[in-house]
C-alpha cells in the first residue's frame, strides 16, 4: 500500500503535487506546534506596516486543523487541481499556475475590499485563511470546462458537472459551514472561466495572457489528450451543437 501511495504521489504533476505537499506540511506543523498559525494568516495591516509579505502566501496553505473537512479538502485539492493540470492545462504548466496566482489575487482582493464596506466588514474580518477558498474555485473552473460529466453525491442522486459547486455549496449550509468561503471560491473561479473562456470568444481578445517570465520556468511538453475511462457524459443542449 505503501508502495502505492508513493507512485500515486510521484504521478502527480508538478503544482499540484507542489501545493498538495505544501498544504499538508503546513497543516500538520500547526497541528504539531512546530509552526504558529498566527504567522500565517492574512492581516493587512502587518502585511502593509510591518512588510510580512509572507502571509499573502501562507494564508492559502494552512487548512485549519486536521479533522474530517481536513480530509475533504485535501481530496478535492488532490482531484480537482490533478484533473485541471493534467487535461485542460496539460503541457501549459505556466498557464495553470498562472490561473492559481490569479485566484489567489482576485480572492485576497476581495477579502480586503470586503473589510472596507459597512454591514460586511465584520463577516469579511473573519476570514484570515483563504485556502479552502482556492480550492473551491479550482472544483468550480472544472465544472465550468466540464459540464457534461455525470456525477454522483454520495450515492444519493446525480447530477452533471456544471452543478457541482452548488452541490457542495448546499451540503456546507446543511453541515453548518459559512457558505462565505465557498461562495469566494465561485466568484474567484467565475471570473477566470469569463476572462480566459467567455470574453475571448465573445470578442476574439484575451486579457489574461501569462507572463513571460512564468513561461521560461517550465520547459514546453508534449500533449496528449486521452479520453478517460468509465465517465459519462451527458448531451450537449441542442442550441451549443448547431450554434455554428
Amino acid at each position: 500500500m505503501a508502495q502505492g501511495v508513493e507512485e500515486w504521489y510521484k504521478q502527480m504533476p508538478i503544482i499540484t503535487r507542489s501545493y498538495l505537499t505544501a498544504a499538508v506540511v503546513t497543516t500538520v506543523g500547526c497541528s504539531l506546534d512546530i509552526i504558529s498559525p498566527y504567522s500565517l494568516y492574512l492581516n493587512p495591516t502587518l502585511v502593509v506596516k510591518q512588510h510580512q509579505y509572507w502571509r499573502l502566501v501562507t494564508n492559502f496553505l494552512y487548512f485549519r486543523k486536521m479533522d474530517l473537512d481536513f480530509m475533504f479538502h485535501m481530496f478535492f485539492l488532490a482531484r480537482y487541481c490533478k484533473l485541471l493540470e493534467e487535461n485542460s492545462f496539460r503541457g501549459k504548466t505556466a498557464d495553470f499556475l498562472y490561473m492559481l496566482l490569479f485566484g489567489a489575487t482576485v480572492l485576497t482582493d476581495i477579502v480586503l475590499l470586503g473589510g472596507m464596506i459597512p454591514y460586511l466588514s465584520a463577516s469579511f474580518a473573519k476570514i484570515i485563511f483563504l485556502s479552502n477558498s482556492l480550492t473551491f474555485m479550482m472544483v468550480y473552473v472544472w465544472s465550468k470546462q466540464n459540464p457534461y460529466i455525470h456525477m454522483s453525491f454520495l450515492g444519493l442522486f446525480t447530477f452533471t458537472a456544471a452543478y457541482l459547486p452548488w452541490v457542495l455549496l448546499g451540503f456546507s449550509v446543511l453541515v453548518g459551514a459559512s457558505p462565505w468561503v465557498d461562495l469566494l471560491g465561485m466568484i474567484a473561479g467565475h471570473a477566470y472561466y469569463f476572462l480566459s473562456d467567455v470574453y475571448p470568444r465573445m470578442t476574439n481578445r484575451r486579457p489574461l495572457k501569462t507572463p513571460s517570465f512564468l513561461k521560461a520556468l517550465f520547459a514546453d511538453e508534449p500533449v496528449v489528450v486521452a479520453r478517460p475511462e468509465n465517465v459519462r457524459f451527458a448531451a450537449a443542449p441542442f442550441d451549443e451543437i448547431h450554434q455554428d
